[in-house]
């Protein structure tokens, strides 16, 4: 699936995945807030709807991403 990251602003970034564009809040994500374009634009596609930013480990899925009240997260930021 062709998976890449095409906006990036003061509150989050998009990703358009497939068919879908997401919208990743620094809020809820905050593993990319203060982070460089490089970094955050390097983004892999795997399996059946998983990102991975190698860079910054990043994991997630796109339930993840449209649902994140289902999957509490954690960050050390």
């Amino acid at each position: 699936m062709e998976t890449e990251v095409t906006n990036i602003s003061n509150h989050g970034l998009w990703i358009l995945t497939g068919n879908k564009e997401l919208f990743l809040p620094y809020e809820t994500f905050p593993w990319f807030k203060d982070r460089t374009i490089k970094e955050i634009t390097e983004v892999e596609s795997f399996g059946e709807g998983h990102l991975y930013w190698e860079t910054l480990d990043v994991d997630l899925s796109i339930e993840m991403i449209e649902h994140p009240e289902r999957f509490p997260l954690e960050s050390n930021t």
